[in-house]
């Protein structure tokens, strides 16, 4: 199979049993230690080059039914450990190929006085680390009913945080702070930090199946502790029969650049578990969208309804055109006339609008060689959604529409379910939050049901990412954080620095739909962007995704022809990426090779401080040319005044090793594309 894991050189033995368990990163800098103090209390520690990295930070679990393993465990047996070096293939994303070298370590503690037992097992990278908690199989104790993890991350070092508040309404979509580590409250993951000798470490998890996604919350000092998102259950996370926790995973890097290019949570997911995904295609689109983002067209039925024929018409003509594979269109279906909100008990997934022939215009788009990209908007019902989600993926089969994106719109604790468990009949309405286990379950569920299809899932107010697109190769995109629409809806538009840093924290977990290219630099009534248009452009080296939208009116991308040229030009599938230059909130350049051509593409975007970046051409093949198309910041540009529109061109020629000076505007970017010269 073309996608098949590469054989790993894995060897597992036990060793003699000590008073403390240690294993290191391949290269020896990373130690971590496990071992339980004189309480029978389990813990860790880690340490970076000799030096302390994490201090001593508690495993344990609280339960709603039983006793809490936390104090009287030991260290049971001998530890098992084991050690990989191998490569695999992705079937599309950032990089083709990742590296999987870690040591691994599993230690089984015991509570004597009830028999209880878990597993925790460690695997440390030159990048970092992860550790999950498994528990075994009770034939008489089947149900495991876990109120609170109480996993710990101690930090030795003082240093700066990026992050955002957890638990709150606006569920990821908000500016991230910058405080010192110890001003953090309740946060979400990934949280980003820089510690004062500039070593970078980004907390997240891998591999959120069936469990409750994790928030950190500050207790003393560094300190933080896990804290598992709620459940209308009291219990949060509820299993049967054998299970792991999902992996706690930390990056650490030497440098930003270390940070942005580890795949330390890919590698923490299992396999591809759906064999051949060949029929998702990477790909750019258009869509009807920022017209009712921006508040000129509307979803609901009306004179300003959106999502008519004719205008579906109009812009799979434009994609057709331009070599556009998608054309997203919302408001569609029935069910957004009324409140909507929260709601969601009128949609209907599979009944178009009178105004709207789907199967005509699914036609159409065929013949054009233009594909419909769907868009199934549960208002957060999600009882509503799964009890049509089979006919819905069977219809986007017949229509051959294989992208859909999914919203949840709702407030965060808002999720309608019928129950909490999708295994039990649908007894009656109870809420959840967008990233509990029932959520969690949900979002898998429709990525099966959806892959059944060849349909491919892009969910907007997800859960957040953890890497499962290993596992699913269909789970392409999400939003998980404040993307472009809010640079339509003054006065809560996106900060310059905002993008720049969602770099190195919302992206560190994976692909974003972030709807670049709006290249009128325009939100709604005619509020101004805090962005310059070579932004715009540098969005699409910045923010990966494997779907890249052309999020602007076709009239505007019209009216920009040679914007309009990057933008058909810029791949959406990379062989390598590299960050070549950048800092945490400030600035991010760029270099990402195509997959499917020897070209490369440069780029990046900047916070509102004016800087000049200085890009070394190292990475090109020796002894070739290349052309150089270059789109920059003109003369005078800031997102601050209507010179948001100046930009510039150039054309040079260049080759391994030359050096290219790029000034970034206030509110700026820049976008190069290398094509190799004749």
């Amino acid at each position: 199979m073309r996608f098949a894991v590469a054989a790993a050189a894995l060897v597992a033995f036990a060793v003699p049993t000590l008073a403390a368990e240690t294993v290191a990163s391949p290269d020896g800098q990373i130690v971590v230690t496990v071992d339980a103090d004189g309480e029978g209390i389990p813990f860790y520690e880690v340490a970076r080059a000799g030096k302390p990295l994490i201090g001593k930070s508690v495993i344990a679990f609280n339960f709603t039914d039983e006793d809490p393993l936390r104090r009287g465990l030991k260290i049971e047996g001998a530890p098992v450990t084991a050690s990989v070096d191998t490569k695999w293939e992705q079937p599309w994303g950032e990089r083709r190929f990742v590296a999987d070298r870690h040591n691994e370590l599993a230690v089984t503690f015991v509570h004597p006085a009830t028999d209880r037992r878990f597993t925790v097992r460690f695997r440390v990278f030159d990048d970092g680390f992860g550790f999950r908690s498994e528990f075994p199989d009770r034939p008489g104790h089947p149900k495991t009913s876990i109120a609170e993890e109480l996993t710990e991350f101690d930090i030795v070092p003082k240093g700066t945080a990026w992050w955002i508040q957890a638990g709150d309404f606006n569920r990821y979509e908000q500016i991230y702070q910058k405080t010192p580590i110890d001003a953090v409250s309740m946060a979400h993951t990934p949280m980003t930090i820089r510690l004062d000798d500039g070593t970078h470490l980004s907390f997240h998890e891998a591999a959120l199946v069936d469990y409750s996604g994790m928030w950190l919350q500050r207790l003393t000092g560094q300190r933080f502790r896990a804290t598992l998102a709620p459940s209308s259950r009291g219990a949060k996370v509820v299993r049967t029969g054998a299970f792991t926790t999902p992996w706690r995973s930390v990056r650490i890097a030497p440098s930003a650049a270390g940070l942005v290019e580890s795949n330390l949570e890919l590698n923490l997911n299992e396999p591809n578990k759906l064999g051949d995904v060949s029929w998702f295609k990477p790909a750019k689109y258009v869509g009807i969208w920022w017209g009712m983002i921006s508040g000129k067209w509307s979803w609901a039925q009306g004179p300003n309804h959106g999502a008519t024929t004719e205008r579906t018409k109009q812009y799979i003509d434009f994609a057709a055109k331009n070599g556009f594979r998608g054309v997203l269109v919302e408001g569609w279906d029935y069910g957004w006339d009324g409140n909507w909100f929260g709601n969601g008990r009128e949609f209907s997934f599979t009944r178009p609008y009178p105004d709207f022939d789907l199967p005509a215009l699914a036609a159409y788009a065929k013949k054009k060689g233009v594909h419909l990209i769907g868009h199934n908007e549960t208002g957060g019902n999600i009882a509503v959604y799964e009890a049509q989600l089979a006919d819905a993926m069977k219809q986007n089969a017949q229509y051959g529409i294989d992208v859909v994106k999914t919203g949840y719109v709702a407030d965060a604790g808002g999720i309608i379910s019928c129950n909490a468990d999708i295994a039990d009949p649908c007894a009656g309405q109870v809420m959840e939050w967008h990233d509990g286990q029932r959520q969690v379950q949900h979002h898998l569920r429709v990525v099966e049901e959806a892959a059944k299809n060849h349909v491919a899932i892009n969910p907007h107010e997800p859960v957040k990412d953890t890497g499962l697109r290993r596992t699913y190769p269909n789970w392409v995109a999400r939003e998980g954080a404040r993307g472009q629409e809010y640079n339509a809806w003054a006065p809560f538009n996106n900060p310059p620095s905002h993008e720049p840093t969602l770099v190195y924290t919302r992206m560190l977990s994976g692909p974003m739909d972030y709807t670049p290219g709006v290249l009128s630099v325009t939100g709604g009534n005619g509020v101004p962007m805090a962005s310059t248009v070579a932004k715009q452009l540098g969005l699409y080296l910045a923010i990966y995704s494997p779907i890249q939208m052309a999020a602007d009116f076709v009239e505007s991308l019209e009216a920009h022809p040679k914007e309009l040229a990057f933008i058909k030009a810029v791949p959406a599938d990379w062989a390598e990426s590299h960050l070549v230059a950048g800092a945490v909130g400030e600035y991010a350049i760029f270099a990402r090779k195509d997959r499917n051509s020897p070209d490369w593409y440069v780029g990046g975007i900047n916070d509102a401080t004016a800087r000049e970046v200085t890009v070394t051409f190292d990475f090109l093949d020796p002894g070739k040319a290349y052309t150089a198309t270059i789109w920059k910041d003109g003369e005078g540009a800031t997102y601050e005044t209507d010179a948001r529109h100046n930009i510039a061109y150039d054309t040079r020629t260049v080759k391994k090793g030359d050096v290219l000076t790029l000034w970034l505007a206030p509110g700026g970017g820049a976008a190069v594309r290398l094509h190799p010269a004749k």
